[in-house]
């Protein structure tokens, strides 16, 4: 609780008001989340999940290199893990030793999908961790094999560029020259496909943002009214990234206790709740390499709307 209740006061006492996205996902938002990747304006996961569809066995065969070697796949905000399951399956047909270790700040969502996993692909051995790997950089442990860390689902471009860059300076640090690391990015194209993948029919991004101030309500007793905040998205065509908003729809007065705040909301001020960074190939190439990594081989939809890409840590030392 004491991050949650310095994040709102940091947040919400700037002149631009602001909250974190990672306060999205308690077990309500992840659960949100995972019905927005279902939707038909949300493109960003059926991407990915036919790029690791049709390419799979090229990836995995690329990352690892050493037949029968134990493998340890780990991956960062997991969520429900369903496209990890095609992942899994392949990896599962390279060694006879798979260990899966997804990480999420949702211990339902955790939960099951290693109820799922354990079912289905009964061979893979799954160590779930529930944790907050931005607040708490993760700490791998060392394995007698060949580690691939899967950042996917376009989380990194969740992050101001300097915080991705810390991210994916941690993860590098902690790999072995042989180690890989799959990374998922989504990439810049026209606002009229970008606004209604964060601006749905059905309204569930707008119940995804005004989630987080239903947190604040459980959490720091805030009496905020959820109804009372109109969902905004918003392309940021110079910074290359989509914002969201929630828009104060009147004058109105917020007290949040546990945080010691009284705030005061003018009709249309607004909280900045997120930003969505797009990339190019070459920007996704410059970020890995600022941060350690070089460049094995990426792949991308017919339209170039998502990209995958594999890296592995240089070694200067």
């Amino acid at each position: 609780m004491d991050a949650v209740i310095s994040e709102v006061r940091r947040g919400l006492m700037s002149p631009q008001k602001s909250l974190a996205p990672w306060l999205f996902y308690n077990d309500a938002g992840s659960a949100l989340f995972e019905e927005i990747t279902m939707l038909p304006e949300y493109y960003v996961s059926r991407l990915e999940r036919k790029i690791l569809r049709d390419n799979v066995r090229s990836i995995l065969r690329h990352a690892f290199i050493e037949p029968s070697a134990p493998i340890r796949i780990v991956e960062l905000g997991a969520g429900s893990a369903e496209k990890t399951r095609l992942v899994l399956s392949e990896a599962q047909t390279l060694s006879s030793e798979v260990t899966y270790v997804p990480i999420d700040i949702s211990s339902a969502a955790l939960e099951e999908a290693q109820k799922r996993l354990e079912r289905d692909l009964p061979r893979i051995r799954v160590e779930s961790i529930v944790s907050d790997y931005v607040s708490k950089p993760i700490q791998l442990g060392r394995f007698a094999g060949n580690t691939m860390v899967l950042y996917i689902g376009s989380s990194i471009g969740n992050f101001e560029p300097l915080d991705a860059r810390k991210i994916l300076f941690n993860v590098g640090k902690q790999l072995n020259p042989t180690d890989t690391l799959m990374l998922g990015t989504d990439l810049v194209k026209s606002e009229q496909i970008l606004l209604p993948a964060y601006d749905d029919a059905r309204g569930v991004t707008a119940e995804f943002n005004r989630n987080v101030l239903r947190r604040l309500n459980e959490e720091l007793q805030a009496n905020f009214v959820p109804e009372m905040f109109a969902h905004r998205a918003v392309w940021n065509e110079k910074l290359a990234r989509m914002e969201m908003y929630l828009e104060s729809q009147e004058r109105q007065c917020v007290s949040i206790p546990f945080a010691d705040l009284y705030l005061e909301f003018e009709a249309g001020e607004t909280i900045h709740t997120e930003n969505s960074y797009k990339y190019t190939p070459s920007s996704v190439s410059a970020l890995l390499e600022d941060t350690g990594f070089s460049v094995h081989n990426q792949w991308k939809d017919e339209d170039e709307w998502y990209a995958i890409t594999l890296a592995g840590p240089v070694r200067n030392d």
